[in-house]
């Protein structure tokens, strides 16, 4: 998977999982562009990796829901032909009753969950195309397939992660660019602290940490497991679900008149 000087560039690499990516992107021989927020983290990560793989790493400092940052970040992308892999791991969760987040806290969310990544993928295409080489990696949750009361806004912004990883996989299926969605369940991270929860919503037993979960990730990634639920056991449930979804789909296809439960009623 990995090439002599090619870079991958991970977001909210500060911290849990986005920090154990970086090190085990540099641990498979690729060079480094950190982003996230908070300096004074990304330098500590940069030294430790420096240490142990004497790979390069550059850090970024940028908060992907701001505009101006997000534009800057957007360009740095699209000059670099020297990208390889792109892991867009920063997200919020601003979880709770939709009533009770404020309406700044979910445009936020979609600022960050949507737009930085939707934008950054659009950045790092056009090098990938004209190189026919590249990997996206997209950070899900497994509540894109799981509403919730408390959680509307993440998971929709979770299920569009999927649903634009898996169009994006469709676009690219005749080159040799890979993309995959990693649908995490609970992880032992700062999420929840972040998102303003004074104690997670899971017990213990659910959680993995953040190597397990990225260990399991790219080892999903080298067998070409591109809809990765690193907890899933049993992977006929997810076929089952795609197997539901496919049959949904052609039914839906089937004529544009309305259902006859629709069309009987009194005017």
């Amino acid at each position: 998977m990995s090439k002599h000087h090619r870079f991958a560039v991970v977001t909210g690499a500060s911290s849990g999982i986005g920090a154990v990516y970086a090190e085990r992107m540099a641990e498979r021989g690729y060079d480094l562009i950190l982003i996230a927020r908070r300096r004074d983290r990304l330098e500590d990560i940069a030294k430790r990796i420096e240490v142990k793989t004497s790979r390069t790493v550059e850090i970024v400092t940028a908060d992907l829901a701001d505009a101006n940052d997000l534009l800057r970040i957007e360009a740095l992308l699209t000059k670099r032909e020297d990208i390889d892999v792109l892991i867009n791991n920063a997200g919020l969760g601003a979880l709770g009753p939709t009533s009770k987040v404020t309406a700044d806290a979910l445009e936020n969310l979609i600022k960050l969950n949507i737009l930085a990544l939707t934008r950054l993928t659009h950045a790092v295409l056009p090098g990938f195309l004209r190189r026919n080489s590249g990997r996206i990696v997209n950070i899900a949750s497994i509540i894109a397939v799981m509403p919730t009361p408390s959680g509307a806004s993440y998971s929709g912004s979770k299920a569009y992660v999927l649903n634009f990883t898996r169009s994006l996989q469709m676009e690219l299926s005749k080159t040799n660019i890979i993309a995959q969605a990693v649908l995490p369940g609970p992880v032992r991270t700062e999420f929840f602290e972040a998102s303003g929860l004074s104690e997670a919503p899971f017990p213990d037993q659910l959680f993995m940490s953040a190597e397990e979960l990225v260990d399991a990730a790219l080892q999903a990634l080298d067998q070409r497991d591109l809809i990765c639920f690193p907890s899933l056991e049993d992977a006929s449930f997810w076929m089952a679900f795609e197997d539901s979804r496919t049959a949904l789909s052609r039914a839906l296809t089937k004529s544009g008149r309305p259902a006859t439960r629709y069309s009987g009623g009194t005017r």
